[in-house]
């Protein structure tokens, strides 16, 4: 598939203040996007800016909120001209048992990472829809695979998955290319704020290769650098996630069962592990929620 140059086009990434996003935003930016930042973490997102190669800003944003998106992203248009670009990164996650969790963690993580996409591909598409750009959605391995101990983020990541899917046969006859971006463990604040549950490391070190692993981020976002450029529908940050698709039917069933073994094996260790979102990320999503309601 041939590729676009992403010289002088105008990419808007979202969750840019580290992680994923971070260093997504460096390397668009090296290949000479411009570049739109936005997120919840002004200053983080400010400094990210301030260390690109080209043309950039920043925007203070929750993904959640419609008009505060809207205005992004008239804003972006008038900073920069258009919007080619659109990358729905922004996410957050919790893990441990679902029935001990935090209801207000748990909702986040849907409200974030299946709403929050929405709402950015609601605010960009008119823009997109005139640059003939493309968008893509950052989903993951657990959109392919359920797993124990992370209801939210499987279902927000299949969500957004399906959602993203239906989204490419609406908008294609208009010119607007939709892709979804699959990543396994990739370390990231995310992955190694989970780990620190013992029992969430533990358990994921017993899934069988190449899925227990954490993979280094650079590679992955390579990967995804590369889908950008070619417009893809499906981009994976580890290559053997492709063959993941051809097998995902079994998984529910299988996983069904080992889990049940596993969970067993784990009982007893389950009481009082940490319940609210893990990782940088979630800690300033909660600081910033917890702004707005006091």
């Amino acid at each position: 598939m041939s590729r676009v140059s992403l010289d002088g086009q105008v990419a808007v990434v979202t969750g840019a203040a580290r992680g994923v996003g971070e260093l997504l935003a460096r390397k668009l930016s090296a290949r000479g996007a411009k570049v739109a930042l936005v997120g919840l973490e002004a200053e983080a997102l400010k400094e990210v800016s301030g260390r690109l190669h080209s043309d950039s800003d920043h925007w203070y944003a929750d993904v959640t909120d419609h008009e505060a998106m809207t205005r992004v992203a008239r804003e972006v248009k008038e900073r920069f001209g258009k919007v080619d670009i659109v990358v729905a990164n922004a996410g957050v996650a919790t893990g441990g048992p679902f029935a001990d969790s935090d209801p207000e963690a748990w909702r986040r993580v849907i409200e974030v990472n299946l709403i929050g996409s929405a709402v950015t591909a609601r605010a960009f598409l008119p823009v997109l829809t005139e640059s003939r750009g493309y968008l893509l959605q950052v989903a993951s391995l657990a959109a392919i695979t359920p797993a124990p101990m992370m209801t939210a983020y499987c279902a927000s990541k299949s969500g957004v998955e399906a959602y993203a899917h239906c989204l490419r046969a609406e908008v294609g006859h208009q010119g607007v290319k939709v892709g979804v971006a699959y990543l396994s463990w990739t370390d990231t604040d995310m992955v190694r704020g989970a780990d620190q549950e013992d029992v969430m490391r533990e358990l994921r070190q017993r899934l069988p290769w190449p899925a227990g692993k954490t993979y280094p981020l650079g590679p992955a976002v390579d990967r995804i650098v590369a889908g950008i450029e070619r417009r893809s529908a499906h981009v994976y940050g580890q290559g053997w996630l492709r063959g993941m698709q051809g097998v995902r039917g079994y998984l529910p069933g299988l996983i069904g069962t080992v889990g049940q073994r596993e969970m067993r094996r784990f009982a007893p260790r389950l009481q009082g592990m940490r319940t609210g979102l893990v990782g940088a990320g979630g800690a300033a999503d909660e600081r910033e929620r917890s702004a707005r309601q006091g």
